[in-house]
């Protein structure tokens, strides 16, 4: 996982989508974009706000992640 923020500049660029399970009704969806430069990174945000801060995770951790989720870990 990367600690450091990406910069603005990088997120302002990103495109983001939600998954097609969420709707606008709940507010409780995360919203996920992809960038390949310079290093593969997935950035994470809160719907909600989407001017808020983001969690920047290398692909490893990112697939990593998405295992645990996928098999019940908390």
């Amino acid at each position: 996982m990367t600690n450091a923020a990406a910069p603005k500049a990088v997120v302002d660029t990103l495109v983001w989508f939600k998954s097609s399970y969420s709707s606008d009704e709940g507010g409780a969806c995360i919203e996920v974009a992809t960038c390949s430069s310079p290093h593969p990174t997935i950035h994470i945000r809160d719907s909600k706000n989407p001017n808020g801060p983001t969690l920047t995770l290398g692909a490893t951790a990112w697939a990593a992640f998405v295992a645990d989720i996928q098999h019940g870990v908390r």
